[in-house]
């Protein structure tokens, strides 16, 4: 996926900068929102529900001469399915794999003994650990200080800064803190590159999104989507054919509405994302198929870019 930044780069540099910064969190956090709009533009599914987020997603943006990483990881949670446990290993294994953990905590909910837990465990990863506290747009100031300076106490935190990853509050200083301090180095990216998220797992994503958002409590999180096939036609438009995967025969019905009406909308909305992401025309079919157990399918986990 190519495309420009949507936030301004600071001054050009002699040497240029590369790394890797895992977001790490709780569930409903905000990571996937603050990576959307950190790169500019729509990578991760962002629901209300908690544990939208599946596999790890890459989003690169560029600050000056430094080329940053943001890897988007799955909320971190206590694992029931075969499904949660490969998304919480995922998480932990971007956080390895880092130059810098971001742990992402939100400051309306606070210490919880979940982030606590979280924060314990990161400083096993013997990455370099900082600190955002989002969403600070919605809660009193004068909470914000004493909640970080708990959460220090905690953990070795090199940075702390304050974010709103919906209103953009404080992200210009979280890019130029991180441009600042990443290692030297090549870019590893070419430089119009957002993602390395192949077009098919966004097209999957897309339709996930909107499966989640017009749903609501009647499908609980036994779905997902796969893209089963990608036509390129002559016209430079794109033809999508996903399968919305469900775990039981009665949420078939509630996926599709009473005359396909909640399937078209499902359709109807995610086709029109698309076309935004991909910046051309896109013919999307959607069908609906019951998959009992998918969400204990090793090969299945493997399809979404999970390693069960």
């Amino acid at each position: 996926m190519s495309g420009t930044s949507t936030l301004p780069m600071a001054a050009e540099t002699a040497s240029k900068r590369c790394g890797f910064v895992a977001i790490l969190g709780a569930p409903n956090a905000g990571k996937s929102t603050l990576l959307n709009r950190l790169v500019g533009a729509k990578l991760a599914a962002v629901s209300p529900k908690p544990q939208t987020t599946r596999f790890r997603v890459r989003g690169i943006v560029l600050r000056g001469a430094a080329q940053i990483v943001f890897v988007d990881t799955p909320g971190i949670f206590q694992p029931r399915r075969l499904l949660d446990r490969a998304m919480v290993k995922a998480a932990w294994a971007g956080a390895q794999d880092a130059d810098i953990v971001l742990l992402l905590v939100d400051a309306e909910t606070g210490l919880t003994e979940e982030v606590r837990a979280i924060v314990e465990r990161s400083k096993e990863t013997g990455r370099r650990l900082w600190l955002a506290l989002n969403k600070i747009d919605l809660v009193a100031k004068p909470s914000l200080l004493p909640l970080a300076e708990a959460l220090n106490a905690i953990a070795p935190f090199e940075e702390t800064v304050m974010i709103s990853a919906t209103a953009g509050d404080g992200l210009d200083r979280l890019l130029d803190r991180l441009a600042e301090t990443l290692p030297e180095g090549p870019w590893l990216f070419p430089e119009d590159d957002l993602s390395d998220l192949p077009d098919r797992l966004l097209a999957a994503e897309i339709v996930r999104e909107q499966v989640y958002d017009q749903t609501r409590e009647e499908v609980p999180y036994e779905t997902t989507v796969e893209t089963e096939a990608w036509q390129e036609r002559e016209d430079g438009s794109v033809a999508i054919r996903c399968a919305v995967v469900c775990a039981k025969e009665g949420q078939r019905g509630i996926l599709i509405g009473k005359g396909g009406q909640r399937l078209k909308a499902i359709g109807t909305r995610a086709r029109a994302e698309l076309e935004r992401e991909l910046g051309r025309r896109v013919h999307l079919f959607l069908q609906v198929q019951v998959r009992e157990g998918w969400d204990e399918e090793r090969a299945r986990l493997r399809a979404l870019g999970l390693e069960p």
